[in-house]
């Protein structure tokens, strides 16, 4: 299962996982890209599909989560409807963060994202997972693509999840990681590289079609690299076996305003599927037989064969 990057949106994987849940659909191996390693994680580790949802909402209206930058960021993204001194502190708000970016690796504290993370997951080895698991980051110095597999789980999620810009970035055996998302936004070849033989591809990223308006230099460059990552992912996105592409519009990705919404829309995206989940369930139930059957069938052979003596 390859879970894609996508901020807050990533909240719809939750809706998408109940449905494959309903479905008994348990994957082998798990690898996630930013958001898609966090919610990938917690599912790797053993958590369930509600377990890993009320975790969420729990974490939402937290005071952790109700103190920090990330959630003042998503309320000023949000479009919401707030008090005219609520607008006024928000725009100085963004106008300081703007100026500081200049000046440091990340706009908003990579503690935020951290404590995030640590509300999720415990502090184990990836190698302790229920299920195999592999996080996606980039290194920023090579420009290579990295798939962490050893070491600790949280230290690899926060590095996965490390939005250029947005956080610093986190160094891990002498690399600076960053978001996986800058190489790889849905990791389908990274989970065939890593022994993946079918993929279920879940992608969360914001409709090419739809952008804010283009009044500065920042907003053009930031859109133009949300066109060309779009199609760069196109390649990546071929090699899935069954894509699941949610329409979620020009939601932020720091706004969690719509959570509820999210899930809701992951579910719905994921039943618009459910005949090509069921076939893909079966093929691979048919294809798990036979392997069996061969296996079985090879060390039938080997028992009959005389020894060496």
């Amino acid at each position: 299962m390859a879970l894609g990057g996508g901020g807050a949106r990533g909240l719809a994987h939750i809706g998408v996982l109940k449905v494959l849940e309903r479905e008994n659909i348990r994957p082998d191996i798990i690898v996630g890209t930013s958001v898609g390693s966090i919610v990938g994680g917690a599912l790797a580790i053993g958590m369930t599909i509600e377990q890993i949802e009320e975790r969420a909402y729990s974490f939402l209206e937290s005071d952790l989560y109700a103190s920090s930058e990330l959630k003042a960021m998503g309320d000023a993204e949000s479009g919401a409807e707030q008090r005219l001194s609520s607008r006024i502190q928000n725009y100085f708000k963004t106008k300081i963060r703007l100026a500081s970016s200049l000046y440091k690796p990340g706009i908003l504290p990579l503690e935020d994202m951290e404590k995030c993370i640590n509300y999720f997951i415990p502090d184990i080895k990836i190698e302790e997972t229920e299920i195999p698991f592999r996080a996606v980051a980039t290194d920023l110095k090579s420009g290579e693509c990295v798939i962490l597999k050893e070491g600790s789980l949280r230290h690899a999620l926060l590095a996965s999840s490390a939005v250029p810009g947005a956080f610093s970035p986190v160094e891990i055996n002498g690399k600076h990681l960053s978001d996986g998302g800058i190489v790889c936004t849905v990791p389908v070849g990274c989970a065939i590289k890593e022994g993946a033989d079918r993929v279920i591809a879940i992608a969360i990223d914001r409709d090419i079609i739809l952008s804010s308006e283009l009044h500065t230099a920042v907003d053009i460059y930031v859109r133009a690299g949300e066109i060309q990552g779009f199609y760069l992912e196109q390649y990546d996105l071929e090699r899935a076996d069954l894509l699941i592409r949610l329409k979620l519009g020009n939601i932020h990705w720091t706004d969690f305003s719509r959570s509820p919404e999210l899930i809701a829309l992951g579910e719905a995206a994921a039943m618009e599927k459910i005949s090509e989940i069921r076939g893909l369930a079966r093929a691979v139930s048919r294809w798990r037989f036979g392997d069996r059957m061969k296996r079985a069938a090879r060390r039938l052979v080997a028992k009959g064969r005389p020894g060496i003596g």
